[in-house]
């Protein structure tokens, strides 16, 4: 494939936007080359500024459950337009998610929108403080939760791709007050609890990490989670801004069967927006003012057209009772497709899949947190991902990033990504 047009974009990008992008790993630096510019997108499918048709498996980094341009999205935020994009005061359409969204998610009773993952949450950490009147966190290594001061800490994803888990412009302040553990492994937990006694407000968690690839929790590991913050006085978060609505209808809460105190949501619940939410039951929710005084606001939150889009979108959810199902059933057969290439060509990987989110490790080591991701073949890995690129395949240009499969994808387009793997495996 030709990539003429990215190339020249990218290159008059960098003039102006620091090293040609607005978000760090979409510029192609763990994998070298020029990013894909993106002109248009539909259902399952990218097309390029060149005019290649990619076949998409990060999906804007999870909402398009549904597929790029999904109708009644578009209908619902074109029509919402003519009537105004931006008022800063209260609208019908913020109350009317908000009912949707509280009556599909369990265990919460209000929730407050954001606009973006990184300010849910940054709020449900701020509002977890107010709560318990303490100052610590915990999260763990590799989980990333947006790019708050807080969270970079061995923080995942784009920080573990550029090398910079500690991000200059973080303060000694600020990182003393954030304890990092090991992701799955409870005595890590348990022993920074005990070191740390009646200090933590709360422990933040990716339900399934997406952010050192697809890391499911062990056996046990989030039900211990929540008992040591029953046992401590502590607030377990849920960062759900890539699996609410998409491993359930009520997300990994439902999905897992385990209550979080707070949950952070982004991403699907404003049908591709810029959007994102908080929520809780109303006894720690009505710590926010103008209720109570942990503060948080923003003009653009509950903003019209991603109201509108989000509205759409959980609707569409909502009134899909198989949309879960058949999500499950093309990721399992795509998992079971790359298997199967996989070892006839006898590569050395190891994949791991809940749900619609997938990876494939590049190491036969079972995955299950930040050291053993980081054990991962990043060359194979970069010779993997151009090998994708050129058969008309996107994936996250990150070796740890998790791949997110769409309905919009047909069958045919998964024999196609699977042959595609089979070929570019024999060149691995």
């Amino acid at each position: 494939m030709l990539y003429q047009r990215s190339s020249q974009l990218f290159a008059e990008a960098e003039k102006v936007i620091p090293g040609g992008v607005n978000s760090p790993v979409r510029a192609f630096k763990s994998v070298g080359g020029t990013p894909i510019f993106v002109k248009q997108a539909k259902g399952a499918y990218l097309y390029d500024e060149d005019g290649n048709r990619l076949i998409d498996y990060i999906n804007s980094w999870g909402p398009m459950i549904l597929g790029h341009a999904f109708e009644p999205v578009v209908q619902a935020v074109t029509e919402r337009a003519k009537l105004g994009t931006s008022f800063g005061m209260p609208t019908e359409l913020e109350t009317q998610i908000a009912a949707l969204a509280v009556s599909m998610v369990p265990n919460i009773d209000k929730i407050r929108f954001v606009n973006s993952g990184t300010e849910a949450c940054m709020s449900a950490v701020r509002l977890a403080r107010g709560f318990t009147k303490r100052d610590k966190i915990i999260k763990f290594a590799g989980c990333y939760h947006g790019h708050s001061d807080s969270f970079l800490i061995q923080a995942g994803s784009g920080a573990m791709t550029f090398g910079t888990p500690n991000s200059p412009g973080v303060t000694a302040g600020t990182a003393k007050d954030t304890l990092l553990a090991k992701y799955n492994d409870l005595e890590n937990l348990r022993s920074l609890i005990e070191a740390n006694p009646n200090e933590i407000a709360a422990i933040i968690v990716e339900p399934v990490a997406g952010n050192m690839g697809c890391v499911p929790p062990t056996k046990g590991f989030l039900e211990g989670v929540r008992q040591l913050c029953l046992e401590n006085g502590i607030l377990l978060i849920f960062d759900e801004v890539m699996t609410g609505f998409r491993l359930a209808k009520g997300g990994a809460q439902e999905l897992l069967n385990i209550n979080a105190d707070i949950v952070c949501f982004g991403k699907v619940i404003g049908g591709g927006l810029p959007v994102g939410a908080f929520a809780a039951r109303a006894e720690i929710m009505n710590y926010l003012a103008p209720l109570g005084p942990v503060y948080q606001a923003g003009t653009l939150s509950g903003n019209p057209l991603a109201m509108a889009a989000g509205l759409a979108m959980l609707e569409s959810l909502n009134n899909d009772a198989a949309i879960f199902q058949r999500l499950e059933e093309k990721t399992a057969y795509l998992e079971a497709g790359i298997h199967r290439v996989l070892q006839a060509n006898n590569v050395v990987y190891t994949i791991n899949r809940i749900g619609s989110m997938i990876s494939v490790h590049f190491d036969a080591s079972p995955v299950i947190d930040l050291q053993t991701a980081a054990k991962g073949d990043n060359e194979t890995f970069k010779k993997f991902f151009h090998g994708l690129l050129k058969e008309g395949i996107y994936i996250a240009p990150s070796a740890y990033e998790t791949w997110f499969i769409t309905d919009a994808l047909s069958y045919d387009d998964l024999d196609f990504t699977i042959n595609a793997i089979d070929k570019v495996s024999k060149t691995l």
